[in-house]
C-alpha cells in the first residue's frame, strides 16, 4: 500500500506551468532522490506532500496518521529560542521518560519488601514496562542524543547556549537533529548536507542505514545520494522521470535516454525533411522565388548545433594569462580567546593547483579562506600574495550582489572582466550552459532564487579574470547541472583554485591537492595529489 499518492498533478503559479500530468507514488522503506535544476519543482512537490498547497488539477493523497518529517535549509527551530538544543532534543522523550519514572517508582516499591500480591503486580506491571522501553528504543537515548549532536559538530557551549543565540546554520543542525530523532514515518528532507562537514554527512548516511521509513530527499550532493537512494527521480519539463537505482545508475540511464530521444530526434527530422521537400517541390513548380525551407532547416539546425562543453570553456580562458606563483602562506595562525584554530600553517599557491581544504566544523576551513582574502588579520605569520595576481572570493560576491542589478550588467560589471575580453558568442554559450536565458538575463537579482542568485555569483566568479578563484561550500545552493558547469570550468581554469567543501564527488573531480585540517588546532597536513 503506497503511504504517498499523486495522481495526474497539475500546478501553475502567476500563469507558469511548474509541474504537469505528475504522478508519483511512495512506498514503505523508499528512498527517493529528486533532483532537477533550480526552479523546476521540487520545492513545489514536498509542498504538495506537506498539503501546503493545493494542485490544480489531480489530486494529492496521504495515508491517515502518516507521521511525517520534514527539514530544509531554512529550518531554524523556529518558536523554541529561549530552549538549549539539548533541551529541545531532551523533550523529545517524553513517553520514555514517564516509562522511566514508573520503573523508579516500581523499584522504590518492591525494595520497600512489599506483600506477595503486591510484589506480583509490581513485577507484571515492571515487565510490561520492560517491554515498552524496548518497542520505543528507550533504553540508550541519551546516548542517541549526544552521539547526533557530537557528530553534527555541536561542542558544550553550542548545546548549552539559548537557541536564539546560534547562528541560522547551528539553528539548521539542530533542527535537523531533531528531526532525526523523532524517526517519523516518512522524511522529506531539502538539501540536508548543506550545513555539515564530511564526518556529520557520513553519519548522516549511517543513520539511513537504521531508519526503518520512507524519504524523499532533495540533493545537489551526488556522493550522498549515491550513498542513500534507492531510485531517482528528476523534475524536466514539468514532468517526473524515474530512474531506478543510486546516482550513479542515474547518470548511465540518463545518458541512454538522451541516446533514445535523439534517435527519436533523427527520425522526425526525416520526416520534416521530406515534408520540406514537397513544399520546395511545390514552390519550384509554381515558380515561388527565395530560399527553400530544406535549406532553412539546414541552417537553423547548423547554427544550433551545440558544441563541446570544454571548447566553450577553454575559449572562454583563451586571453587570461597567470603567472606561476601566486600566494606564498608562511606560519600563519589564528585564535579566538582561548581557542587556536590553527597555527604554523605554510603553503604556497601555484599556477594549476586546485587546492581543497578539508576538516571537521570548526577547525578553521572558513578563518583561513578569510585570511587569506584579508577579511580576517592572523595572529602570527604572513599572507603574501604575488604582484598582479588578483583573486575573487565566491562568497563576497554572492554576498554584494545588488537586487536592483540585473544579471547581465552583474555578469559584466566586474573589472577585468573575461566577458568584456572574450567574444560575446562565447560568453553567450558559457551563460546558457548555466541555464542562463535571454529572459533570464534581463532578470533583476531582486526577483531571484536564492539558487538562481548562487549561479550569477558563480558566473562572475569564473568570468572574473581573476588568478585565484576562493571558494567556500560553492555545491551548496547549485543545482546538478550548474555544478557539473562549474566542475568543468574549474578544469579548464588555467589559475589556481582554493575550495572549502564537504561535498566528496566535487572535491574527488577536482582536487589535485588537499590541506586537511584537524580539530584540535595546530599545522594542517598537507597532501599533493598530483603524487600520491
Amino acid at each position: 500500500m503506497s503511504l504517498i499518492r499523486l495522481q495526474d498533478v497539475n500546478v501553475g503559479f502567476e500563469k507558469n506551468q511548474i509541474l504537469r500530468e505528475v504522478f508519483f507514488r511512495l512506498e514503505p522503506k523508499d528512498r527517493v532522490g529528486l533532483i532537477g535544476k533550480n526552479g523546476s519543482g521540487k520545492s513545489t512537490l514536498l509542498k504538495l506532500i506537506l498539503q501546503q498547497i493545493e494542485p490544480d488539477s489531480g489530486t494529492v493523497s496521504v495515508d491517515e496518521g502518516l507521521k511525517i518529517g520534514y527539514f530544509s535549509q531554512f529550518s531554524e527551530l523556529a518558536g523554541e529560542s529561549e530552549s538549549t538544543v539539548t533541551e529541545v532534543l531532551d523533550g523529545l522523550f517524553t513517553e520514555i521518560k514517564d516509562v522511566e519514572a514508573e520503573l523508579a517508582s516500581i523499584d522504590a516499591a518492591l525494595g520497600a519488601d512489599p506483600d506477595g500480591k503486591t510484589m506480583d503486580r509490581l513485577i507484571r506491571r515492571q515487565a510490561e514496562l520492560f517491554e515498552t522501553m524496548d518497542h520505543l528504543d528507550g533504553w540508550d537515548y541519551p546516548r542517541r542524543i549526544d552521539a547526533a549532536l557530537t557528530t553534527l559538530g555541536f561542542s558544550e557551549a553550542h548545546r548549552t547556549c539559548p537557541i536564539d543565540a546560534l547562528s541560522g546554520g547551528w539553528r539548521n543542525r539542530a533542527a535537523l537533529a531533531k528531526i532525526l530523532l523523532q524517526a517519523p514515518d516518512v522524511l522529506l528532507l531539502d538539501e540536508p548536507t548543506n550545513y555539515l562537514d564530511v564526518d556529520g554527512v557520513q553519519w548522516l548516511e549511517g543513520w539511513f542505514r537504521d531508519f526503518r521509513g520512507a524519504a524523499v530527499v532533495v540533493s545537489h550532493d551526488r556522493a550522498f545520494l549515491d550513498a542513500v537512494v534507492t531510485r531517482i527521480i528528476e523534475v524536466e519539463n514539468f514532468h517526473l522521470h524515474e530512474y531506478p537505482g543510486n546516482f550513479a545508475e542515474y547518470v548511465i540511464q540518463k545518458q541512454f535516454r538522451l541516446k533514445q530521444l535523439a534517435s527519436q530526434f533523427v527520425h522526425e527530422s526525416e520526416l520534416l525533411a521530406f515534408e520540406a521537400e514537397g513544399i520546395a517541390d511545390r514552390r519550384e513548380a509554381a515558380k515561388a522565388g527565395g530560399r527553400t525551407l530544406g535549406a532553412k532547416l539546414a541552417r537553423i539546425k547548423k547554427s544550433r548545433a551545440p558544441r563541446p562543453v570544454d571548447q566553450i570553456i577553454t575559449e572562454i580562458y583563451a586571453g587570461l594569462h597567470v603567472k606561476d606563483n601566486l600566494c606564498r602562506v608562511q606560519d600563519v595562525a589564528k585564535s579566538y580567546g582561548e581557542k587556536t584554530l590553527f597555527s604554523g600553517v605554510s603553503f604556497e599557491i601555484q599556477k594549476g593547483d586546485r587546492l581543497v581544504v578539508l576538516g571537521a566544523n570548526g577547525s578553521g576551513k572558513t578563518t583561513l579562506l578569510r585570511v587569506l582574502t584579508g577579511e580576517e588579520t592572523p595572529d602570527a605569520g604572513k599572507v603574501a600574495w604575488a604582484n598582479g595576481a588578483r583573486m575573487v572570493s565566491y562568497n563576497q560576491v554572492l554576498a554584494e550582489l545588488d537586487d536592483a542589478d540585473t544579471v547581465t550588467h552583474a555578469v559584466n560589471a566586474m573589472p577585468d572582466s573575461l566577458a568584456l575580453t572574450a567574444t560575446k558568442k562565447s560568453v553567450n554559450r558559457f551563460l546558457a550552459m548555466f541555464q542562463f536565458s535571454e529572459a533570464d538575463l534581463k532578470q533583476k537579482i531582486g526577483n531571484l532564487s536564492g539558487g538562481q542568485k548562487a549561479r550569477v555569483a558563480m558566473a562572475q566568479c569564473l568570468l572574473s579574470g581573476a588568478s585565484v578563484l576562493l571558494l567556500d561550500e560553492p555545491t551548496n545552493h547549485l543545482d546538478l547541472s550548474s555544478t557539473q558547469v562549474m566542475e568543468q570550468a574549474l578544469l579548464h581554469f588555467p589559475g589556481a583554485v582554493v575550495v572549502v567543501s564537504h561535498d566528496r564527488f566535487f572535491t574527488d573531480k577536482v582536487a589535485n591537492r588537499q590541506l586537511v585540517f584537524s580539530a584540535g588546532g595546530g599545522a594542517p597536513g598537507e597532501i599533493d595529489l598530483r603524487v600520491a
